[in-house]
């Protein structure tokens, strides 16, 4: 299958990009400017496709961002640290963030004649984020395929969707995945900050794994604290 991956050029999606590289035709890849403070990562992603030497396309869409307020990740608000588990975690929720971008993409996809778009969404993310749990992804399939009808077929391809964090690195590790080469703190400084959620789910991803986490990290402890690990 010809596949159009959405890639932030975080862990998950540039491990699905590489994956996708490997077992089938990558198209090419799709990032998304919505106003998100750590807009950085879009970099990780560009790198990536020129890495996998295929295209790589942003759009902006930073005006819906702004018109989606409220989430720590677009609005002056702190981003919490700790673990995704935690009630806390809910305030980075974008409301429909990915029900958009996947219209946008689908729409693309059928423009361009591909056959797929591929999503990085996780098991972990089920906990905080409605539009990365199975009911959706079933149910936006459903929806597209009346959408397209008679225009084009454009599956989406999710393999991520049932495994955890650390499924996701290992596959990653499987398909080669330059992991230092990929971005995930929702703080956007110079380096991990190694507390809020999404590093805490990275790094607690590695050691579950068992692999080498390459990232720098500016606190190299909390997640002990924060997943309760000696």
């Amino acid at each position: 299958m010809d596949t159009i991956v959405i890639c932030s050029g975080g862990l998950d999606s540039v491990s699905l990009a590489h994956k996708v590289a490997g077992e089938a035709v990558l198209r090419g890849l799709l990032s998304f400017d919505y106003g998100q403070r750590h807009v950085k990562e879009v970099e990780y992603a560009a790198a990536c496709a020129a890495r996998l030497g295929v295209s790589h396309k942003v759009v902006d869409i930073s005006d819906v961002g702004a018109a989606l307020s409220g989430s720590a990740l677009t609005d002056d608000v702190d981003v919490p640290d700790g673990h995704y588990a935690e009630e806390t975690m809910k305030i980075t929720i974008v409301p429909n963030r990915n029900a958009i971008m996947l219209a946008i993409a689908f729409g693309m996809a059928a423009a361009e004649k591909a056959d797929a778009v591929a999503a990085a969404v996780h098991g972990g993310d089920h906990f905080i984020y409605p539009d990365c749990r199975p009911g959706f992804i079933k149910a936006f399939q459903t929806m597209q395929d009346h959408a397209l009808e008679g225009v084009a077929s454009v599956k989406l391809y999710t393999p991520f969707v049932e495994i955890s964090k650390a499924g996701i690195v290992t596959e990653g590790a499987r398909h080669g995945t330059p992991f230092a080469e990929t971005w995930s703190c929702y703080k956007g400084g110079e380096v991990h900050c190694g507390r809020c959620g999404t590093c805490v789910e990275r790094r607690e991803a590695f050691h579950l794994a068992g692999v080498e986490d390459p990232t720098v990290y500016a606190d190299t402890d909390f997640w002990k604290s924060a997943v309760g690990v000696a």
